[in-house]
C-alpha cells in the first residue's frame, strides 16, 4: 500500500521500478507466449512447461520493484527464477533458446543487466558484493551446461563463454557502484554543508547573544556615570561645564550603545532587565539540575567578587551549557565542576563518568538551558576574551569540558 501511495504521489523512484518491471514481464510474455517459427523483436521464444510460461513474466518482472528496497532479495528472486527455467527445461540449450545464436532472448538480457546493475547501486558494498559472488557458481554452471550467452556473446559452453558471461553482469554491477558511491559523496558533501551552516549559525546567534548581555552591562555602567555626572553638576561641587560634558557625552554614549545592539535583540525576547547571572548564582544552577536528575558536586576556589562582570556571566554560562551537555547526552552519569578564581584567569573543569550515546548536531536555537549553542557557544565566549577551551571524551569514559578565561584586556 506504501508503494501504491508513492506511485500515486509520482515519487520518480517508484514510477521508474514500475516501469522496469512491466517492460520486463511485457518482454518476457511476448519471448514465453511467442511461437517458434515467429520469433518476432525479442529473439527466439522460450520454451518450457505451459504453467511455467505463464508464471515466467511476473517471476522475472515482479522482482525489480524491489530494486531500491530490497535490491539483494531481487537479485536472489530473479536468478532463482532462471534456474527453475534451467531446470525445469532440462538443461537443454535449444528449448530454453539462451544459446549463442543472434536470437538470444532479449527479455533474460535486459533482466539480468538491470539486476546486476541494482544491485551495485541500491545495495550496500558488501552485500552487493556478496551476491555478485554467490551468483557466480550459477552464471558458471548455466553457461557451460545451456550457453547463458547473454546479448554479446559468440561463444557457449566453454572458458570463453563464462568468462564473456560474467564480465557483461560485472560491468553492469560496478556501473551501479560507481553510481552509488558518487551518489553517497553527493549526499556528504550536502550533509557537511548542512553542518556548517548549523555551526555558523549557531556561532552567529551565540555572538548575538553575548553582545547583549554585554550591552546590558555596558549600558547599565553609563547610566551610573550619568547618574553621578548630573549628581555632581546639581551639588555644585565641580566645574558645571565639565560635569555637563561628562552627562552629554554619557548620555549620548548610551543612546548609540542602545541603538546599535537593539538590532541585535529578537523581536520575541523578553525586555526586562533582569539582573545578569554570575558564579554566585551557579550552586542555584547546579541545584536545579540535581532536581531534573543529574547529580552533580560544585567546587569553587577563589574570589570571584571582583571580577569583571563579562568575565563572571561568561563563566556561568560555560558551566551551564557544559552541565546541560552532560544532562542531555551523557546518559547516567555524575558531573564535577572546578571553578577557580585568580588574579590573571578564570578556569573552568566540568567532566562527567557517563557512557555517552551519539547526538546529531543541535540546530540553533535547540537544546541547551538558556537558549546556548553547546560547544559552539562556549568556544565564541572564550575566543571573546582570548582564552582556550579543550573539550572531549575522557580517557577512562566520559567527557571533558575545560576552559580558561583571561581577566585584563581582550586580544
Amino acid at each position: 500500500m506504501q508503494a501504491v501511495r508513492r506511485l500515486a504521489g509520482g515519487d520518480p523512484g517508484v514510477i521508474v521500478d514500475a516501469g522496469m518491471g512491466i517492460a520486463a514481464a511485457g518482454l518476457t510474455a511476448l519471448a514465453a507466449w511467442g511461437t517458434p517459427d515467429r520469433p518476432g523483436l525479442v529473439g527466439t521464444p522460450i520454451a518450457g512447461p505451459s504453467w511455467l510460461l505463464g508464471l515466467l513474466p511476473l517471476l522475472l518482472g515482479a522482482p525489480l520493484l524491489l530494486r531500491r528496497r530490497a535490491p539483494l532479495l531481487m537479485w536472489t528472486a530473479i536468478w532463482a527464477a532462471v534456474v527453475l527455467l534451467y531446470l525445469v527445461s532440462g538443461y537443454r540449450p535449444e528449448s530454453l533458446a539462451f544459446g549463442p545464436n543472434p536470437e538470444t532472448p532479449i527479455p533474460l538480457t535486459f533482466v539480468l543487466f538491470a539486476a546486476a546493475y541494482s544491485l551495485g547501486a541500491h545495495a550496500s558494498f558488501r552485500r552487493a558484493a556478496a551476491g555478485l559472488i554467490v551468483a557466480t557458481p550459477v552464471v558458471v554452471g548455466l553457461s557451460l551446461h545451456g550457453g547463458l550467452g547473454l546479448a554479446f556473446s559468440s561463444d557457449s559452453g566453454n572458458s570463453a563463454g563464462v568468462a564473456l558471461a560474467m564480465f557483461q553482469l560485472a560491468a553492469f554491477w560496478l556501473a551501479g557502484v560507481l553510481v552509488r558511491a558518487r551518489r553517497q559523496g553527493a549526499l556528504l558533501a550536502a550533509w557537511n554543508a548542512a553542518v556548517q551552516r548549523q555551526a555558523e549559525q549557531a556561532a552567529a546567534a551565540e555572538r548575538a547573544r553575548i553582545a547583549r548581555e554585554l550591552h546590558d552591562i555596558v549600558a547599565h555602567h553609563l547610566s551610573v556615570v550619568v547618574l553621578h555626572a548630573a549628581g555632581a553638576r546639581a551639588s555644585g561641587g565641580a566645574d558645571p561645564a565639565t560635569l555637563e560634558e561628562i552627562e552629554h557625552s554619557g548620555r549620548q554614549a548610551l543612546i548609540e550603545t542602545r541603538r546599535l545592539f537593539g538590532v541585535l535583540r529578537d523581536p520575541d525576547e523578553q525586555t526586562g532587565r533582569a539582573p545578569q547571572p554570575g558564579i554566585s548564582e551557579l550552586p542555584a544552577l547546579v541545584g536545579s539540575l540535581r532536581a531534573a536528575g543529574l547529580e552533580a558536586s560544585l567546587s569553587i576556589d577563589g574570589d570571584h567578587t571582583a571580577l569583571p562582570p563579562a568575565v563572571n556571566v561568561s563563566a556561568y554560562r560555560i558551566v551551564q551549557e557544559a552541565l546541560t551537555n552532560v544532562l542531555k547526552h551523557a546518559g547516567p552519569a555524575r558531573a564535577e565542576v572546578t571553578v577557580g578564581c585568580a588574579d590573571r584567569a578564570v578556569t573552568i573543569e566540568v567532566t562527567d563518568d557517563g557512557p555517552g550515546n551519539p547526538a546529531p548536531p543541535a540546530g540553533p536555537g535547540e537544546g541547551e538551558v538558556g537558549g546556548g549553542q553547546g560547544l559552539a557557544g562556549m568556544r565564541e565566549r572564550v575566543a571573546l576574551f582570548g582564552g582556550d577551551l579543550r573539550a572531549g571524551p575522557r580517557p577512562g569514559g566520559g567527557f571533558t569540558v575545560c576552559a580558561r578565561l583571561p581577566i585584563g584586556e581582550p586580544p
